[in-house]
């Protein structure tokens, strides 16, 4: 989990050198986050079908060498041209993070502890948060921006060789049936919806936090970098603690009530244009709030999976999140042009109000009894 976005978190920590560097402006910043995530979203419905059929061992392997790949080319990225490039191929390992490591979950953990052992696999985005924001970035300080990013890709290629080696093998495949729709609907379709308003919110953060760092607050480009590695690190805590109390009949209302502190989160954001030293607190409550709603939105997917679905489901939620991932930065970046941070993060409350909305009006509509309605 934490490979399959840590070149995303990258392009946001090393944002400053790669704006200065590369001629990169902040709009065509925003841009690598939204081929990113659009090509994850695009792939992730198939990605699952794929996870179900091949199994979780061979799709982590997979997952893991061509993150490798596309660490090395962003490395190796002489201008834009390559770097979107490197970018679009990382959306592959995207679209197989979810269902592949949801499977595996399903198969080896008792269903007592699949809620906190969900939240610990789902804490391993933001470990990759962590690793950019702070050893990765102090490494760019040294080696420069490129020398971290292919460090970053030697551990990827690591790990894929250790997983091959290390995981247990997979099932067979289960016989050709019925294609399932790649239309989500009931829970899964609400799911979707909430992760699209909250990850656009989400992504946006990423992007542009330590950006915001530099140019706003006054910063240098490690503490700005430093505000990335915070909100990994509350990530984790969130993730794990969230997940681990999202038992059946309260994991209904949790993102609704995530997605509220997230809006305060938000707003502190929008403060710190005044009272500067508010980022930091911003930055934690993002990771309490925010990064924690996807966590318990895949706890629930797995509580309610048809037997079989459990890839196809987690992959369509997963879409929704990585479709407003793909459209959350550009929105931002326009005002960032302008230097417009705090109106940039008063659209990321809204954002995260609309997905709260969202899942307040499912969990209501979830518990009335309809006739014939599946458990």
């Amino acid at each position: 989990m934490a490979f399959s976005m840590l070149q995303l978190f990258l392009l946001g920590a090393l944002g400053p050198r790669l704006v200065d560097e590369l001629g990169l402006s902040p709009t065509l910043l925003g841009l690598t986050t939204t081929i990113g995530f659009g090509t994850a979203a695009v792939l992730s419905p198939a990605g699952g079908r794929i996870v179900d059929r091949v199994g979780p061992r061979r799709s982590l392997v997979a997952l893991l060498l061509v993150s490798a790949a596309a660490l090395a080319l962003i490395g190796a990225a002489p201008g834009p041209g390559l770097l979107l490039g490197a970018v679009a191929l990382g959306g592959v390992p995207q679209a197989l993070a979810n269902p592949a490591t949801n499977k595996a979950v399903l198969a080896a953990v008792p269903p007592a502890r699949r809620g906190a052992v969900t939240g610990m696999k789902q804490s391993g985005v933001q470990l990759g948060a962590f690793a950019a924001g702070l050893p990765l970035t102090a490494l760019a300080g040294g080696l420069g921006w490129r020398g971290a990013v292919w460090t970053a890709a030697g551990a990827a290629l690591s790990a894929g060789l250790w997983a091959q080696r290390a995981l247990p093998a997979d099932p067979p495949p289960p016989p050709a049936g019925s294609r399932t729709p790649l239309v989500p609907r009931g829970a899964v379709a609400w799911l979707a919806v909430f992760s699209l308003f909250l990850g656009g919110g989400i992504a946006s953060v990423n992007t542009y936090l330590a950006l915001f760092g530099v140019r706003e607050l006054g910063m240098g480009p490690t503490a700005a970098g430093a505000l990335v590695a915070v909100l990994g690190v509350t990530g984790i805590a969130g993730r794990v603690g969230w997940a681990e109390a999202a038992r059946p009949g309260r994991a209904e209302w949790l993102p609704g009530w995530l997605a509220g502190g997230a809006v305060g989160a938000a707003l502190l954001l929008a403060a710190a244009v005044v009272v500067g030293p508010l980022v930091w607190a911003g930055a934690v409550a993002v990771g309490v709030f925010a990064v924690a709603g996807n966590a318990v939105t895949m706890v629930l997917v797995m509580q309610r999976a048809a037997p079989g679905r459990a890839g196809q489901d987690s992959a369509l939620v997963a879409a929704g999140f990585f479709a407003g991932f793909a459209v959350g930065p550009p929105l931002f970046g326009r005002l960032a042009e302008r230097g417009a941070y705090g109106s940039g993060w008063l659209l990321v409350a809204a954002e995260f109000a609309a997905a709260g909305a969202v899942a307040f009006v499912w969990a209501v509509r979830d518990r009335r009894p309809r006739p014939g309605r599946p458990a």
